[in-house]
């Protein structure tokens, strides 16, 4: 019986070493998921993406947010996805490079989101998450806190946690801690 896979790849060899190729790159799993999950993306109107790096290298990419409504309305927020070759089987990780006054992201950058975390189903996609991280500026969520103080303030005083995103996105200090601006 003829194995033709071997045949198959005897074939490739040939025709490589034909063509002068000889390391023809071979995508992932993960990479050819994340192809399709980019080419299907529907995101709001307030979300862009990019690549820093080029088109080449679709597993690191970043998210733009700018929310249309809510506490953070005028901002813009910048987050960096790195997209691991087991993806769908693992989350995207996450990080906020816009330094924010948030109850679920820190000030390190870390992203509270149950979808990135406990919740994560390879059924889920890089669209979802973006809507997840939009819905947290829609939504801040003082019940599953990173940042603990800016949560007791969103929870206690919402007029007061209001107060503080408007200074934090202008660009000043809330308490202690500096906030570079990020209104447009």
């Amino acid at each position: 019986m003829i194995n033709l896979f071997r045949v198959k790849a005897k074939q490739r060899e040939n025709a490589e070493n034909l063509n002068g190729k000889t390391n023809v790159k071979k995508q992932t799993a993960g990479e050819l998921r994340l192809h399709k999950d980019i080419s299907e993306l529907n995101l709001p109107k307030s979300c862009t993406i990019s690549f820093p790096s080029g088109k080449d290298d679709l597993m690191n990419f970043e998210v733009t947010i700018r929310p249309d409504e809510g506490y953070y309305l005028g901002g813009t927020f910048v987050f960096t996805f790195q997209v691991p070759s087991v993806y769908p089987y693992e989350p995207p990780k996450v990080k906020c490079k816009t330094k924010v006054y948030h109850p679920n992201i820190d000030l390190e950058g870390n992203v509270c989101l149950n979808i990135l975390r406990e919740d994560w189903k390879p059924v889920l996609n890089v669209n979802t998450v973006i809507y997840g991280l939009y819905h947290l500026f829609t939504q801040p969520n003082y019940e599953d806190p990173l940042n603990h103080d800016a949560a007791a303030v969103l929870r206690d005083n919402p007029k007061m946690f209001e107060s503080n995103v408007r200074r934090a996105i202008a660009g000043g200090y809330v308490g202690q801690t500096f906030f570079p601006r990020c209104v447009s």
